[in-house]
């Protein structure tokens, strides 16, 4: 029988590659606190450190008692579970089909890519109001005001300035902000990830259609690619036979959470756009 044949390890490992691929939100979050997720509800401890006092030094002259090495912890909670469920004719033969294999790993990413973005850019409303930054009708004159704004910003909040800051746009807003490039003669030839656009004023710039729109206003993102933590678990995928099918299916289950764990890093550009001038 066909579906003895599948194996759920090839699976899941070709679902996470295709889903790496596929995200752009999540591409932009730390992942190294991925654990051991199981369940939905399951927690991920994030450990971050106090920091450090410094003082004057006086030469031949006791110092005080060293000051503890303290820790904050902040827990994400495993809190989205998504489910996929699809039949496939032969499954046996989609295994020994690299090519119908890995499409249909890759519609699966990529819808569970989108769900999973939709809920980091929803994370807006957890950011510090003094982080917001709003932009009524922004044009392509505006653009440059709006980014050293932002970036002044994030240098007041002790970001280091050799940081790489990801600036998250719908294409409506990427469209100003490349007329904006080529009015101010800046060259894009670097190699891109997926949805990347390049750089403008130290910003690595996404194109995503994913970035909540809240009544005409673009809710995006300026962050470090640490501001936001996101964890995630291919739970299960498995081959079943339904009920009333001559035919083999698959599910899987995808578990994820994320949390705005540094907010100093973070900056939401809370865009609407305006018409260009002449148009």
């Amino acid at each position: 029988m066909a579906i003895t044949q599948f194996i759920p390890t090839v699976w899941s490992e070709t679902l996470y590659r295709q889903l790496d691929k596929e995200y752009i939100a999540v591409k932009n979050c730390s992942r190294e606190f991925e654990g051991d997720i199981k369940n939905m509800g399951d927690t991920v401890k994030i450990i971050g450190l106090n920091p450090i006092n410094v003082f004057d030094y006086t030469k031949n002259t006791d110092m005080s008692a060293p000051g503890e090495l303290s820790d904050n912890v902040r827990m994400l909670t495993v809190n989205r579970a998504k489910a996929f469920n699809f039949v496939i004719d032969d499954i046996e033969a989609a295994q020994t089909s690299p090519v119908i294999m890995k499409e249909a790993m890759r519609v699966a990413a990529s819808a569970l890519s989108n769900e999973a973005d939709k809920y980091i850019y929803s994370l807006y409303e957890t950011v510090p109001t003094e982080n917001v930054i709003k932009s009524d009708s922004l044009t392509s004159d505006g653009v440059l005001d709006l980014l050293l704004n932002a970036q002044q910003k994030l240098l007041e909040k002790n970001v280091p300035g050799n940081e790489e800051i990801v600036l998250e746009v719908p294409p409506c807003v990427a469209a100003k902000i490349i007329k904006a490039k080529i009015m101010n003669g800046t060259s894009n030839e670097e190699e891109l990830d997926k949805g990347c656009i390049g750089k403008f004023l130290g910003f690595r710039i996404y194109v995503s259609n994913n970035i909540v729109n809240d009544q005409s206003f673009h809710k995006c993102f300026a962050r470090t690619k640490r501001a936001i933590a996101f964890a995630e678990q291919i739970n299960e995928v498995e081959a079943y036979r339904p009920e009333k099918r001559f035919a083999d299916a698959v599910k899987g289950l995808h578990l994820y959470g994320a949390k705005v764990v540094y907010p100093d890093e973070i900056l939401v550009l809370d865009i609407s756009v305006g018409d260009e001038a002449g148009a």
